[in-house]
C-alpha cells in the first residue's frame, strides 16, 4: 500500500511560504513598532532581543541579496511544490497563491538588492540611534 506524499510536500510549501510571509511582516513592521516606540518612548523596544534578532533578519537577507544568492525559503518551497506536483506560480492552494502575491513582486534583481540593503541600512541606523537597553548583571553576594 502506497502513501501519497503529494499532499503532504503541498501543505509543507504552503507552511514554508507562511513562515516565509511572516519573516518579511517582522522585519517590515519590527522596524515600524521600533520607529513609533521611539517616537512614543515605548520602552519594551530598547529590548535586547527583540532588536538583535530583527537586525539579523534583515541582515541576513541584504547579504544574500549582495551576494546574489536565491533566498533558501524560496529555494525549499519550490523544491516541495515540484515534489507535490505544483508549480509555484499557478496551480496551488488559494493561501500559497495569496501569500506569495504579497511577498513576491516582478522587478529587477538589482532593485531588491537596493531594497534590502536600503531596508537593512535603515534598521542599522535606528538600532545606532535607537540602541537596545543591555540589563547590567547584578554582582552576586557572597
Amino acid at each position: 500500500m502506497a502513501i501519497d506524499l503529494s499532499k503532504h510536500y503541498t501543505l509543507f510549501a504552503d507552511l514554508i511560504v507562511g513562515f516565509h510571509f511572516s519573516y518579511v511582516m517582522f522585519v517590515i513592521f519590527g522596524q515600524v513598532v521600533i520607529i513609533l516606540g521611539w517616537i512614543f518612548k515605548w520602552p519594551f523596544i530598547r529590548n535586547p532581543y527583540f532588536r538583535v534578532i530583527h537586525f539579523l533578519s534583515i541582515l541576513i537577507v541584504a547579504a544574500q541579496a549582495i551576494l546574489k544568492m536565491p533566498c533558501p525559503l524560496t529555494i525549499w518551497e519550490y523544491q516541495l511544490r515540484e515534489l507535490g506536483g505544483q508549480t509555484a506560480e499557478w496551480d496551488i492552494s488559494f493561501i500559497g497563491r495569496l501569500l506569495r502575491l504579497l511577498i513576491f513582486f516582478d522587478f529587477p534583481p538589482w532593485f531588491f538588492t537596493i531594497l534590502h540593503v536600503g531596508f537593512a541600512s535603515i534598521v542599522l541606523i535606528t538600532l545606532i540611534l535607537v540602541p537596545p537597553r543591555f540589563r547590567k548583571r547584578q554582582p552576586v553576594n557572597q
